[in-house]
């Protein structure tokens, strides 16, 4: 072993020693892995941006930063003593860059990944809790998975009652969706292109993580096609043959360019002014990370698809959220911008 590896190995070491939990409980997590946790969990390390999320909703005081530092127009809509914690970079997901040290540093009672449980995260999770000796759970990120999730993570961090609250509205906005849309044909049901990226050609195929809210908001994904999954690239052929009558984006560049573009004229969304922007703050409505914060994104999609079946009140559904979820009371005018913002205009 050369010097600076026995360095690196000591010093690995040494934390690890200040890490390790004195007593622990059993968690099974979404994996099915078996985890030891401590009893009391104080520091929570997020391993990418829709864990964050979900330890912020549940126990924002155990939440040791951001995988990415909030931005001008998101700071707002986060609870005041939580604007400022620190940039901690991701462990999972597109650009990945935390590397160990520098979560042993923040010394981390347990570390939660959300989203997908398939064997690479399983595998990742593993990795990471042999080298450090952090307890490391990996919580199902799908849809359907909300509420389960929630309880669980709400009894892992000690907040199990808050876990069932939360999980509680999950369960009643999709009994109230199911209720309202259960009986409207498929062939009835709009047909929803979701537009990721400046060009508006990324988008996410039928049941992908990033656009299963368009199906549970009873919209018909055109982005199908036997044995593609996940986030992929269209071409312009593509989307224009699909001929979404719906089309949804959280990019800007997109929105306002998509009104003049000739590639997108002729579709049918761009024609009747079907285009809608998604807020993104302090997180996208329906994507972006594809977490929590797509349940304010079920309820707005519901009531883009189906004015006349969800006739709930935008403006009160916002104010309750955000103060259930995000443990903030807006002002009215930061209400304002939220509604004119999914109206197309941002800030």
């Amino acid at each position: 072993m050369t010097r600076p590896a026995r360095f690196l190995a000591a010093a690995l070491t040494a934390l690890l020693w200040t890490v390790a939990p004195a007593s622990a409980r059993t968690i099974v997590d979404s994996a099915g892995r078996t985890v030891e946790v401590p009893d009391t969990v104080s520091r929570v390390f997020a391993a990418g941006p829709p864990a964050s999320i979900l330890v912020y909703a549940l126990k924002p005081e155990a939440l040791l930063g951001w995988p990415r530092a909030l931005r001008r127009e998101e700071r707002p809509y986060i609870a005041e003593a939580y604007r400022d914690l620190p940039e901690t970079g991701r462990l999972t997901g597109r650009g990945g860059e935390a590397n160990l040290e520098r979560v042993l540093a923040l010394k981390p009672d347990l570390i939660i990944d959300f989203g997908s449980v398939r064997d690479t995260y399983a595998d990742l999770a593993d990795r990471v809790q042999a080298q450090t000796g952090i307890p490391y759970i990996l919580i199902n990120g799908r849809f359907e998975e909300t509420a389960s999730s929630l309880r669980l993570v709400g009894e892992a961090l000690g907040v199990a009652e808050r876990g069932e609250t939360l999980a509680r509205d999950v369960e009643e906005t999709f009994a109230a969706l199911d209720a309202a849309l259960g009986a409207v044909p498929e062939a009835e049901r709009p047909r929803v292109y979701l537009a990721r990226g400046p060009d508006g050609l990324e988008t996410g195929m039928k049941g992908s993580i990033n656009t299963e809210i368009i199906e549970r908001a009873g919209g018909r994904n055109v982005a199908e096609a036997p044995g593609q999954y996940g986030l992929v690239q269209a071409s312009p052929e593509q989307v224009i043959l699909a001929d979404p009558d719906t089309i949804i984006t959280w990019d800007r560049t997109f929105f306002d360019a998509v009104w003049s573009s000739p590639v997108w004229s002729g579709i049918t969304a761009v024609r009747e002014g079907r285009v809608y922007l998604s807020p993104t703050a302090p997180f996208g409505w329906i994507d972006r990370p594809p977490s929590l914060n797509r349940m304010m994104g079920l309820k707005w999609l519901a009531g883009l698809f189906y004015p006349e079946l969800w006739t709930k009140d935008l403006r009160e559904e916002t104010r309750a959220f955000y103060r259930l979820w995000y443990h903030v009371e807006l002002s009215e005018a930061e209400l304002d911008t939220l509604l004119e913002w999914a109206n197309g205009r941002a800030p």
